[in-house]
């Protein structure tokens, strides 16, 4: 089997496909040029990380059997018209969870501590004014002894907890879905287990200091001015899942009333082109939607792709690898 890899596979993730008898193509091939390509060279799978695969290579590639997606960007235009084709799409979505939940606490911890403002500034004041910027500064929070809340309690939200309950803070967590989970935490070389309750979301609202959305796609906000105003005066908000689990008109508001303290975003209603008064906005921490994109996040979804694709499709084509 002819495998094409446009980008974001790490060499060991190419060497198990390559030792398991696939033949893999790392070739970065001209959005224009990819069926050409794909057809060219009998391609029967595509490993992308960035890479958009049109619905012109999805109909035009009969042969095509897997598309792999590193990371969770968007680069197949119609996941169903795919698997319509007979096309299996592929994705590691756990392997990005410690990476993303990191990134939660680098949002949170600079809205805490104003870092994000912080480092707007000093390099244009700090040689002039360095004690009237000390003192504006001078106001942050710890985290011990906050509460967290949770909105969206799979993986991901689990992984937050985790490392919330590691900074000393209360957590609590609501998602329709899920009803608790028993929390793995190892602290050196001791392994402790946390049972943890959901509760609903206006409990969330209200009792919690700062909250974090780990959620999926949804057909209309989690957060809107209503959720806003159950929320305690002063506190915090992230949101690195999805642009429209939030409402940003509402959000810009709360923050230009001092309703909320500090938000740190990491995706957006509008990708690519976030609106122009999230970006201006001091109290927003911003990203532009990197939270599982780390090398270590990189490997693990080579890793996960490279097994599931030697599970699915070894031994067809005629390879005989495991006989």
């Amino acid at each position: 089997m002819n495998i094409l890899v446009t980008d974001g596979l790490s060499q060991a993730a190419v060497s198990q496909l390559t030792e398991a008898g696939f033949n893999v193509l790392s070739v970065k091939v001209a959005q224009s040029q990819l069926k050409e390509y794909i057809n060219a060279k009998n391609i029967e799978g595509i490993i992308s990380r960035t890479t958009f695969i049109e619905n012109e290579v999805i109909t035009g590639a009969p042969q095509l059997k897997f598309i792999a997606v590193i990371g969770d960007e968007q680069v197949v235009s119609s996941v169903a018209e795919a698997e319509k084709n007979g096309i299996q799409f592929i994705t590691a979505p756990v392997a990005a969870t410690r990476s993303v939940a990191e990134l939660v606490f680098a949002h949170i911890l600079g809205g805490s501590r104003f870092l994000h403002h912080s480092n707007r500034n000093m390099p244009l004041e700090g040689d002039m004014n360095f004690k009237d910027l000390r003192n504006f500064y001078s106001g942050g929070i710890e985290l011990q002894g906050k509460t967290i809340g949770i909105i969206g309690f799979g993986k991901i939200g689990q992984e937050i907890a985790k490392i919330a309950l590691g900074f000393g803070m209360k957590v609590i967590a609501t998602d329709p879905n899920v009803v608790g989970a028993k929390l793995q935490l190892k602290i050196q070389d001791q392994n402790i287990e946390i049972g943890l309750k959901t509760v609903n979301l206006e409990q969330v609202l209200e009792n919690s200091d700062i909250i974090s959305l780990s959620v999926s796609e949804q057909k209309k906000p989690i957060i809107g001015a209503k959720e806003i105003a159950l929320m305690k005066p002063n506190s915090g908000i992230v949101n690195i899942s999805n642009g429209n689990a939030i409402d940003e008109e509402a959000l810009i508001e709360a923050l230009e009333d001092a309703k909320l303290k500090f938000a740190g975003l990491d995706t957006y209603d509008n990708e690519p082109t976030p609106a122009i008064k999230l970006l201006m906005n001091e109290r927003i921490s911003l990203t532009p939607h990197i939270g599982g994109l780390t090398g270590a996040a990189t490997d693990n979804a080579g890793d996960l792709i490279a097994k599931e694709i030697i599970a699915k499709f070894h031994g067809k084509s005629g390879m005989d690898f495991f006989k």
